[in-house]
């Protein structure tokens, strides 16, 4: 199963929205060209997604590897 096909069977019905690629990159780039601060950068990355972004390529790479 791809990444884009995991992120979208995710049940995110009761939970926070499925990871948006753009507001990631979006405050990934803050954090290289240093617009915001630390604490802030990881405070977007969170909300963006990452921890589930990070989950669904672990349990893809688990899925593979078995």
């Amino acid at each position: 199963m791809s990444l884009v096909a995991t992120l979208l069977a995710m049940d995110m019905s009761a939970g926070p929205p499925p990871p948006d690629p753009e507001k990631l990159l979006s405050a990934w780039n803050e954090w290289e060209t240093g617009e915001n601060t630390p604490g802030r950068v990881m405070a977007n990355l969170k909300t963006a997604g990452m921890p589930e972004l990070l989950r669904a390529l672990v349990e893809q790479k688990q899925a593979g590897a078995s």
